[in-house]
């Protein structure tokens, strides 16, 4: 099955199967083909699968922030008439569905965070890409994987393609700064929404303690962790990462 993106309206986005709506959000670096295991198991299991294509280098640089992509998301809901979904985000797609969450809760009935920002801000990179340099942009794609094999060349030359972007960098620079101004740490407590945590035990760019940390601050919170695994469990390890939501959400009855 071809996942083939849509246009409606203003929002480009890929929709399959019927069902109970989740909503995937992708990452700072994320395409939303990450996600193909993810939408052609649940499809296929009484879910639609819906994943935006977020505005992170359209919008302009003053509504680019977590707060106004969390806004984005929740407007994209009310457009496709959805009553609550179940959020999936991984990396900084994680931090919105939070942020969407905590403003927005009456529309989301389970959260799904694997690899997420929101308490850890390092999740943008400490030394941030330099430009020209494909071997450095290279590493820095590997460092993101348990196996490094998984970042193809695909992969490497549309992050090489961002940093030598002038406007894309200075939106990335913007977000960065967003995200740790946005820290979650005082909400989470807050937050009783079921939540599933998918974590690579090998995650360099959110290491497991962040994951220990999210799970001892949100109530109502499931930690799953997946061996040999960096900070993409659902491009790395899609077998096992399907098979632990679909065991947390039937856990969760959602």
């Amino acid at each position: 099955m071809e996942l083939n993106s849509k246009k409606d309206g203003k929002y480009n986005y890929i929709e399959v199967g019927e069902g109970t709506p989740i909503v995937i959000l992708h990452g700072l670096m994320g395409g939303l083909s990450n996600f193909e295991g993810v939408a052609h198991y649940f499809s296929s299991k009484g879910h639609k699968i819906v994943i935006p294509e977020l505005p992170l280098y359209t919008q302009n640089i003053l509504k680019t922030n977590v707060k106004a992509f969390a806004k984005y998301v929740k407007d994209f809901i009310t457009y496709k008439g959805f009553d609550r979904v179940i959020l999936l985000g991984n990396s900084l797609g994680g931090h919105i569905a939070l942020y969407h969450t905590k403003m927005y809760p009456e529309k989301v009935a389970g959260l799904v965070l694997t690899g997420s920002s929101g308490l850890y801000e390092s999740a943008m990179g400490d030394s941030y890409p330099k430009r020209g340099d494909y071997e450095y942009i290279k590493k820095k794609a590997e460092a993101v994987f348990y196996d490094p094999k998984i970042a193809t060349k695909e992969i490497v030359d549309e992050v090489f393609a961002v940093v030598n972007d002038r406007m894309r960098v200075l939106k990335t620079l913007t977000i960065a700064k967003s995200a740790i101004r946005h820290n979650m740490a005082k909400d989470l407590p807050k937050m009783h929404v079921k939540t599933c945590l998918i974590w690579g035990k090998n995650d360099q760019v959110t290491p497991p303690d962040v994951a220990e940390e999210f799970h001892k601050l949100m109530p109502n919170s499931s930690l799953y962790w997946i061996d040999k695994c960096g900070h993409a469990a659902m491009m790395e390890h899609p077998d096992e990462f399907n098979r632990l939501l679909d065991e947390w959400l039937q856990k969760a009855e959602l």
